[in-house]
């Protein structure tokens, strides 16, 4: 899901996350139990009512998430790529801001689809929507910040995308991006397997045995994915209530602020977690004082351009492509801020 961000999938990496996200919530804490035993205890207390009040939304969204891998459901994103590259961007656009890719989970799909001779205005219509948005994402963010921030994001994702793959398009027309990939870029390892060899889909899964076990596994893996990630956003959400001035972010990141939205895109980047565990700190800063439109600019800012994908897209592009992706992604997340805080008011 396009923020089914880095999920379990029983590779090293995402491992070594999950050890460290655990292992930040708990420094947290005992750093809390021996300064601040009194924040300690209202910390616990804020997260664990947290997570109790986003539980039916977080089931929601694990059964989403499960239900398109036993169904094979994911693998419908290789239909979008094909046909005339004009109408193959849209189709890649939509199905970037409703796929269950991230913004890393997407990486080793679009070295597939690139080695597989894709049009790279499709690929960059995809890659820049599929981090945004996906539906286990905006289950989430209907529960945290309401269906309008839930249903513009996901608008914001496709604009981004439809955005992106046709400014591309035309940049090609004047030969620019003519050999995307780096020269050591295979394509797309077991990750492309998606694209090139997507599975019939089954939207009654549960006659299947072997669907029925991977829906056990994806909802699990998604599960404590999802856990993890939630745990620390709200109990650093606990400290920025306890210790960040109201007025402060007010004052930053606040209406009366005309640099509130660049600031949001700016500094999306470096303090971005991933999409779910951004909600609770999103929706706690916009209780703060901070615009509607400032969060959602680093939302959407934040979702395509986090470091841990920022490296990756490096690791796969040219600089040159790489360079456009965030220029790409800077500018749609400048105009989703403008463009939600407008409706906002």
């Amino acid at each position: 899901m396009s923020d089914l961000a880095i999920k379990i999938s029983g590779m090293a990496a995402p491992i070594r996350r999950i050890e460290r996200a655990w292992l930040v919530v708990l420094a947290l804490f005992a750093a809390l139990a021996l300064f601040a035993p009194a924040q300690a205890r209202t910390s616990f207390g804020f997260t664990i009512d947290s997570l109790i009040e986003i539980a039916p939304f977080l089931l929601l969204a694990i059964a989403v998430a499960a239900y398109a891998k036993a169904s094979g459901a994911d693998g419908l994103i290789a239909r979008a790529f094909h046909g005339r590259t004009v109408s193959m961007i849209a189709v890649a656009a939509l199905f970037g801001g409703l796929s269950p890719f991230c913004s890393c989970g997407v990486i080793p799909l679009i070295a597939a689809l690139l080695a597989m001779g894709v049009p790279l205005p499709a690929v960059m219509a995809f890659w820049l929507a599929s981090p945004i948005m996906d539906p286990s994402m905006f289950v989430l963010t209907a529960g945290a910040l309401g269906f309008d921030f839930a249903i513009a994001k996901t608008l914001a994702a496709i604009g981004l995308g439809l955005m992106g793959g046709y400014a591309t398009m035309a940049l090609m027309g004047w030969g620019v991006f003519s050999d995307p990939l780096r020269p050591e870029v295979g394509n797309g390892g077991c990750g492309g397997a998606t694209v090139r060899n997507a599975k019939e889909v089954a939207w009654r899964f549960w006659h299947d045995d072997t669907r029925v076990a991977a829906f056990s596994r994806e909802a699990t893996s998604t599960g404590l994915f999802l856990l993890k990630w939630l745990t620390l956003a709200f109990t650093l959400e606990s400290l920025m209530i306890a210790y960040v001035p109201a007025s402060a972010v007010a004052e930053l990141l606040g209406t009366g602020n005309a640099w509130a939205i660049p600031i949001a895109v700016v500094t999306g980047v470096p303090a971005y977690l991933n999409g779910y565990a951004a909600l609770p700190l999103v929706a706690g800063l916009i209780d703060m004082g901070v615009a509607p439109g400032a969060g959602m600019a680093f939302m959407v800012a934040g979702g395509v351009t986090s470091i841990p994908a920022a490296i990756a897209v490096w690791a796969l592009s040219k600089p040159q492509v790489f360079a456009w992706y965030i220029a790409l992604s800077f500018t749609g997340a400048l105009l989703a801020g403008f463009l939600f805080q407008a409706y906002a008011g």
